[in-house]
C-alpha cells in the first residue's frame, strides 16, 4: 500500500512540473527589485564569478526585461 502512495505522489509531483505555463506575457511578477538584481550582478563581477563582458550582457538583459529597451 505504501508503495502505491509513494508512486502516486511521485507521479503527481513529476507531472505537475511538466504542465504548460499559462501566463500573460505582458504581466510579469518579479520577486526581486531591479536595484537588488543590479547589486547582485555587480557583486558577482566583483567576486570574479562573471567577467566584464558577461556583466554587460546581463545588465542589458535586465534593462530589456524591465523596460523593453
Amino acid at each position: 500500500m505504501s508503495h502505491r502512495i509513494l508512486l502516486t505522489l511521485t507521479l503527481v509531483f513529476t507531472l505537475t512540473g511538466c504542465a504548460p505555463d499559462i501566463i500573460d506575457n505582458n504581466n510579469y511578477n518579479y520577486t526581486s527589485t531591479l536595484g537588488q538584481e543590479l547589486i547582485d550582478l555587480k557583486r558577482a563581477m566583483d567576486e570574479g564569478a562573471i567577467d566584464q563582458e558577461q556583466y554587460n550582457e546581463l545588465f542589458e538583459g535586465l534593462k530589456e526585461s524591465r523596460f523593453g529597451e
